[in-house]
């Protein structure tokens, strides 16, 4: 598995990571997929305290407690749950985020996270203080790096100006070029990297993506998402699935540093990893972008 440089840190990350968002709460299950992946060169293992309440992190516990040292830890904080409330609560404070950090390392069972990510944002968020709680957790080394998660332009050009952020993770995919116009010539000017989520679009851009094309997709209503999956196979021909085809077009821009698919299943699992061996000409990349919409950001600009 070819490994990148995340930014300007040093942390070298696998090109294809692992989103655990969907491993589900079967410990035995989510367990084994970690091992799967890490055993096929994955080294990037990303969650959230916001997922499944803590349970998600407590599952990466269990799966790298006797190889820690091996393992590339990312979450994310900003989402505060209060007693007695449906939900979450948005909070980017430098008091909760400050509080919120011990409770990911208890339950990741871990004195330090590697990539700490802000999951989410708006511009009326107090930021300064935001990024003065980040960098006082990296002083006192709780965190080795940070960055933020968001699909928010005006969010991330905040803090690619006025923070060491090292990542912006942000959906990337065939269908999601959202990203092409602004953020990756941004971020790239400033040696960030993009973290690419999303890469398969929902499932849409796998073999078994059918179903899941009979529904709208960002601006691609779900009359012309069929024909455009057809297409799109065509281009991907006999060498290549289609899932390989998209991660490895999700991964064909310079500034994206690494994709993390998520997995539900060592099928799925299997599928995401077999792309580390595919190969996307230049060619085949102008196809699929003459095919596809160079979509846009309409809001938070």
């Amino acid at each position: 598995m070819k490994r990148n440089r995340l930014g300007q840190s040093d942390l070298y990350v696998s090109e294809i990571g692992l989103g655990c968002m969907s491993l589900g709460t079967d410990e035995a299950k989510a367990v084994s997929i970690i091992n799967e992946a890490l055993e096929h060169g994955i080294n990037f293992l990303d969650t959230a305290d916001l997922y499944d309440e803590g349970r998600n992190e407590e599952l990466v516990r269990q799966a790298i407690r006797h190889r820690r040292a091996d393992v590339i830890v990312a979450t994310k904080v900003g989402n505060r749950r209060e007693p007695g409330k449906q939900g979450w609560t948005w909070d980017p404070s430098k008091a909760y985020i400050q509080a919120a950090v011990k409770e990911s390392l208890r339950r990741l069972g871990t004195d330090y996270i590697d990539l700490y990510q802000l999951h989410g944002g708006t511009i009326e968020d107090p930021i300064g203080e935001t990024i003065e709680a980040f960098e006082e957790l990296k002083r006192e080394g709780l965190i080795r790096h940070y960055g933020i998660s968001s699909i928010r332009p005006n969010v991330i050009r905040e803090y690619v100006s006025r923070s060491g952020i090292i990542s912006v993770m942000n959906p990337y995919s065939m269908l999601d070029r959202r990203a092409e116009e602004e953020v990756l010539p941004l971020i790239a000017s400033r040696e960030i990297g993009l973290i690419a989520r999303g890469p398969l679009a929902g499932g849409i851009l796998t073999e078994g993506g059918e179903l899941k094309a009979n529904r709208d997709y960002l601006d691609y209503g779900q009359e012309e998402l069929p024909a455009l999956r057809r297409h799109l196979l065509e281009l991907a021909g006999d060498t290549r699935t289609l899932a390989q085809t998209a991660i490895r077009y999700a991964l064909s821009d310079p500034a994206v540093s690494m994709v993390i698919p998520g997995a539900s299943s060592l099928e799925q699992l299997r599928s995401n990893v077999s792309a580390a061996g595919a190969v996307l000409s230049d060619g085949e990349r102008d196809a699929i972008r003459a095919a596809t919409r160079a979509n846009q950001y309409a809001s938070h600009r």
